[in-house]
C-alpha cells in the first residue's frame, strides 16, 4: 500500500513523521512524504497525484482539530474517499472530538512506532 505523511500547518518539527516513514518503509509500505508546512488543499492535491490507500497527517502543533476539520472538507470537494489518519501531539482528550471528523484513527501523545506500524498492516 501507498502511504502519503505530511505535515500540516505551519509546524516545523518532523522528526517523528521521519522515523514513521522510515519504519512503515522497512514494513514494506511505499512512503511519500510531502514535507513541512503543507496546506490542506496541497495534502490532498497529492494524494490524489500519488494514488495513495491512506494519508496520514502529523501535527504537533495544537491545531489538530483546526485542520483536521479542513481536510475533511478539503477532500469532500475533492470527492476524495480514502483513510487517513491523524497522529502526533494529540490530547488524550482531543480523540474522540478528532474521530467524529471522519479520521479512521487517531494516534495520541506517547503512541510508539510500532503501535502506528501494526495498525497500517491491518489496514
Amino acid at each position: 500500500m501507498k502511504v502519503l505523511l505530511s505535515k500540516p500547518g505551519l509546524d516545523g518539527h518532523d522528526v517523528g513523521v521521519k522515523v514513521l516513514a522510515h519504519a512503515l518503509k522497512d514494513a514494506g509500505f511505499e512512503v511519500v512524504y510531502t514535507g513541512l508546512r503543507k496546506s490542506p488543499e496541497e495534502i490532498v492535491k497529492l494524494a490524489i497525484e500519488n494514488k495513495v490507500g491512506v494519508i496520514g497527517l502529523s501535527i504537533l502543533s495544537g491545531t489538530h482539530k483546526i485542520i483536521a476539520q479542513r481536510i475533511k472538507e478539503v477532500m469532500n470537494e475533492n470527492n476524495l474517499k480514502i483513510p487517513w489518519i491523524v497522529g502526533g501531539n494529540i490530547p488524550a482528550q482531543d480523540v474522540q472530538d478528532l474521530l467524529k471528523l471522519g479520521p479512521i484513527a487517531v494516534f495520541p501523545t506517547g503512541t510508539k512506532i510500532d503501535e502506528v506500524v501494526a495498525f497500517f498492516k491491518q489496514m
